[in-house]
């Protein structure tokens, strides 16, 4: 039963976090790329009505998101986020009454497809409740060095792909580390009450992890094409879960050959995230700053060919009026 309600809860929460990622990232388009990388682009983003409420699905995602956790494995809640994309795509088509075509249906099931082999073949079990300090600190530590990599790498590179691909794996890398302190902050309040909660250390780490996580994303989003970044969101997240909720909390997931339908089901997983990264509502919702049609650069497909099932790609980009 308690995995029932984590697997619900899970999902209840990618959904949220979906729509908040639809009303940020439509919001992430209004303001000023020179913005990047500064406070102000929070200051700015904030004075937008469709981020606030953007926010508001967040603080909705996160209640779910702990509801999950306290009962199920983080191993297990955290890849079910991967469901964020698709749930965000078929908001966005009901908001701009644009219709998913056939490639997107595809990407779809190839998430649902590959999402279930995976977490089937790990069969992934509860570990510790809390976990000491010894395993905490170089987890922290790691996942700051590794944090700090990625976002000096990015702020050298000029905007496109690898920049938001860096920011996009930082931003993993806190969406993960969220997580898992939020596991134990959860369970600080289900023994303890208000009291323990806010007096646990893991409280207030998961809220400047969670804090830094949407600022890192919020870069991403006006670094470059969707296509560049989902790969580290969707896959970094889920991996670097698993791998903390190994470490931190000893959950156990099937290895051996098991490992063989594991790897399968996230390759498919991604390559359902990148085929729904390039379809038209994908391109004309999360399009960079100042890109009014998709770019046709070179390869046979260029021009006024399309696909039939796409419709006119330029009917695709509503007005980012609409949205402020």
């Amino acid at each position: 039963m308690a995995m029932t309600l984590a697997v619900v809860f899970a999902l209840l929460a990618a959904a949220s976090n979906a729509l908040a990622t639809v009303l940020q990232r439509r919001a992430a388009l209004t303001v000023p790329l020179s913005a990047g990388f500064s406070l102000q682009l929070m200051v700015d983003l904030a004075r937008r009505p469709i981020w606030l409420a953007g926010i508001g699905a967040v603080i909705c995602s996160a209640c779910f998101q702990a509801l999950a956790l306290i009962n199920g494995a983080l191993a297990i809640v955290q890849p079910i986020f991967v469901l964020e994309l698709p749930f965000a795509l078929m908001i966005a088509g009901v908001v701009l009454r644009r219709r998913l075509p056939r490639r997107g249906w595809l990407g779809i099931g190839c998430i649902v497809v590959g999402l279930g082999t995976a977490l089937a073949a790990a069969d992934s079990s509860a570990g510790a409740q809390q976990a000491p300090m010894s395993r905490w600190v170089p987890a922290l530590m790691v996942c700051a060095a590794a944090s700090i990599l990625l976002v000096g790498t990015a702020l050298r590179r000029p905007a496109g792909p690898t920049r938001a691909a860096c920011f996009a794996a930082a931003t993993a890398i806190g969406y993960a580390l969220t997580a898992a302190l939020m596991k134990s902050a959860t369970y600080a309040w289900d023994v303890g009450g208000p009291v323990g909660f806010f007096t646990s250390w893991q409280t207030y780490a998961f809220a400047a992890a969670g804090v830094s996580a949407l600022f890192l994303l919020e870069n991403a989003l006006q670094s470059g094409p969707l296509a560049a970044s989902q790969p580290a969101l969707t896959m970094g997240d889920a991996l670097l879960s698993i791998t903390l909720g190994v470490f931190v909390y000893r959950e156990q997931i099937r290895t051996g050959w098991f490992l063989l339908p594991e790897l399968l089901g996230a390759a498919v997983t991604l390559g359902g995230a990148l085929l729904l990264a390039t379809t038209p509502i994908a391109r004309s919702l999360l399009a960079p700053p100042g890109e009014t049609a998709p770019a046709h650069a070179g390869g046979g497909d260029s021009g006024a060919r399309h696909d039939g099932d796409d419709g006119d790609d330029r009917e695709e980009y509503g007005d980012r009026d609409d949205w402020d």
